[in-house]
């Protein structure tokens, strides 16, 4: 099953006893396969139309807001990028491609940031 960017997936829709790891999909996922979470296998029938408030999400290693991007490790693969909105104590792994994406394929979001280098100074110092 293929993921399409602005997907959620939702371990609560299924698994209320779980740890409740929220992802958004927010580019690639042709090869999607499945999400490990608490033992169980995220797929599509984990989808939501949108983010549940739900008390009793328990967070992990991964904190909210993280990207894991699978072309970071994988530069042929269909380059799935998931952000992870609550929960995740429980998380293993994502399947895409035939490749595993676990917390070492995190990129942290830094906000006010830029990505490239530092811009240098184009003027002399003086007074103005």
């Amino acid at each position: 099953m293929a993921l399409k960017k602005g997907d959620i997936l939702d371990e609560f829709k299924r698994y209320q006893h779980a740890c409740g790891l929220i992802v958004k999909v927010m580019g690639g996922g042709e090869g999607f396969e499945k999400i490990v979470c608490c033992g169980h296998d995220l797929t599509e029938e984990d989808l939501v139309p949108d983010v549940a408030i739900v008390r009793g999400r328990k967070k992990g290693d991964l904190p909210p807001a993280v990207v894991l991007d699978e072309k970071k490790l994988h530069p042929d693969s269909c380059g799935l990028r998931v952000m992870i909105i609550d929960g995740g104590a429980g998380f293993t792994e994502i399947r895409c491609c035939g490749h595993s994406l676990t917390a070492s394929s995190m990129k942290e979001l830094t906000y006010g940031q830029l990505r490239g280098p530092a811009p240098g100074q184009n003027a002399p110092p003086g007074t103005a």
